[in-house]
């Protein structure tokens, strides 16, 4: 995944299409294209729309507030909105998703509030909420190593005849580590009620698709492991959110693990520190920015007469007053304290960790000393 290598490779779409419900141009389709497939009742999909739209305000507002210096780095999820809530909205609350550090708006779907998703970035805590209370995991910066997480929960429950489903991200370069090799292996031959969901947006920071695998799809390696796997249209979220349904329902009922590749682009940067002119052609990002999500099943609802100009009005004021609340939060001075690193580390307290605890808190009182003393005579020369 190196950045030392510039090259500007043609895009090169699989050979095999990928499951669609809608065109580009919001028609639903019929047929092969769909892979047996239902569109959603429109109910489902204005939802989903709104969801979608309210997401890419939260994105843009992050990405802006990244800029200012207000986080320390911000991975943006612009563009790839259909396979991230149309995944994540056919879990239940009672689920568990194990995200990676990419799914901001997953999390944003699934309750959290900004404040509590954007702690990491800011450098405050790795993890800003209580995750059993939403049933969702860490983001993992590590890639696939939530992928073994979420198998292992899944295993568990499935051992306490608890009927929950686990989900978890990828994105296409961590299949090609081994963390993923075991959790797909390990889900099959326990058959964990898990799904998989592969964003595969094309690049692994800069090492594009086709320098990780020749296989024609990433669903393809599904087929090694003895599972499902479906190749479908990640900027189409009645796919999306179908296929993910019936992943999730097969799950549940006892039938096992599937992988779902959502084929889609990475509009912005990998994050605020990459430069993706230099492994990217702006051709591409042209292309992609055509096959927009949210415009596509903007049409759709448009000529089903269910997005009229009331709604479209809601949602954006909901938007609006999510940005507001996420400036709001990262507006906030945090109270830090250099050795909580020590809380939640081990369940029983170490001996060696207690020492490194000492060392550190007595190295912070040490400095805090000096800068106590310094402040009186700072005021004394001003007086004078």
């Amino acid at each position: 995944m190196s950045l030392n290598v510039e090259h500007h490779e043609t895009r090169v779409l699989p050979s095999e299409k990928p499951i669609r419900l809608l065109d580009n141009a919001g028609h639903a389709l019929q047929g092969r294209e769909t892979g047996g497939f239902e569109l959603p009742p429109v109910e489902r999909l204005l939802d989903l729309y709104r969801r979608m739209v309210i997401a890419r305000r939260f994105d843009v507002q992050v990405t802006a507030l990244t800029k200012q210096g207000r986080l320390a780095t911000y991975p943006s999820a612009y563009g790839q909105e259909a396979c991230e809530i149309g995944v994540v909205s056919a879990i239940t609350a009672d689920d568990w998703l194990f995200p990676t550090y990419r799914d901001s708006i997953a999390l944003l779907t699934r309750g959290l509030e900004p404040g509590e998703i954007l702690q990491s970035f800011r450098g405050d805590w790795h993890n800003g909420w209580d995750q059993h209370a939403h049933r969702t995991a860490a983001m993992a910066t590590p890639l696939a190593t939530q992928a073994l997480h979420a198998v292992g929960l899944a295993h568990a429950a499935r051992l306490r005849n608890d009927p929950i489903v686990t989900l978890t991200y990828l994105g296409d370069g961590a299949t090609s580590e081994g963390d993923a090799h075991e959790a797909f292996n390990f889900a099959a031959v326990w058959r964990t009620p898990t799904v998989f969901l592969v964003q595969n947006n094309q690049f692994a920071i800069s090492t594009p698709i086709a320098r990780q695998t020749h296989a024609t799809t990433l669903a393809d390696k599904a087929v090694g492991y003895g599972m499902p796997g479906y190749h479908v249209d990640g900027n189409d979220v009645a796919a999306m959110f179908a296929v993910a349904t019936a992943a999730v329902d097969r799950a549940r009922s006892g039938g096992g693990p599937t992988l779902i590749e959502g084929l889609t682009y990475r509009i912005e940067s990998h994050t605020n520190s990459d430069d993706p002119t230099r492994y990217r052609a702006a051709r591409d990002v042209e292309h992609w920015k055509r096959r927009d999500p949210i415009e596509r099943l903007e049409k759709y609802l448009v000529s089903e007469g269910a997005l009229t100009d009331e709604v479209r009005t809601e949602i954006a004021e909901a938007g609006e007053a999510l940005a507001a609340r996420t400036r709001e939060a990262m507006s906030e001075a945090p109270e830090l304290d250099p050795l909580e690193l020590f809380d939640h580390v081990y369940a029983t307290p170490r001996t060696a960790l207690a020492e490194q605890r000492a060392a550190l808190g007595a190295e912070l009182a040490a400095h805090a000393a000096p800068a106590a003393h310094a402040a009186p005579a700072r005021e004394e020369v001003a007086a004078r």
